[in-house]
């Protein structure tokens, strides 16, 4: 018995994080967000970044927007359901905060 078998025969799509990164930015644009020095920002704040590492893309998002010094969260991210996870939780916090939290 393989480890498919649980699939039906078939295995998930490898991650390619190449696409993921390009996919993610596409999807940061759309919730508002501005491409900056390796970083996306809303109305100059720094919100996330991501970065390609090895098989894996590194996530990082604010827990409160903030000018001076913001506070980050990483994860690594390891397939597409991942990514999905974590753009629709920064989607949430988005939603969450206003523009005087910038």
């Amino acid at each position: 018995m393989s480890e498919n078998d649980d699939f039906g025969g078939f295995a998930p799509p490898a991650f390619k994080p190449d696409e993921a990164l390009q996919r993610a930015k596409r999807d940061l644009r759309e919730m508002g967000l501005a491409e900056r020095a390796g970083q996306f920002e809303r109305n100059g704040v720094a919100i996330a970044k991501l970065v390609v590492d090895g098989a894996a893309l590194k996530a990082s998002m604010v827990k409160r927007p903030s000018r001076s010094s913001p506070e980050w969260t990483h994860k690594t991210l390891t397939s597409s359901a991942m990514l999905r996870d974590w753009s629709a939780e920064l989607k949430k916090k988005l939603a969450g905060w206003s523009d005087r939290d910038d």
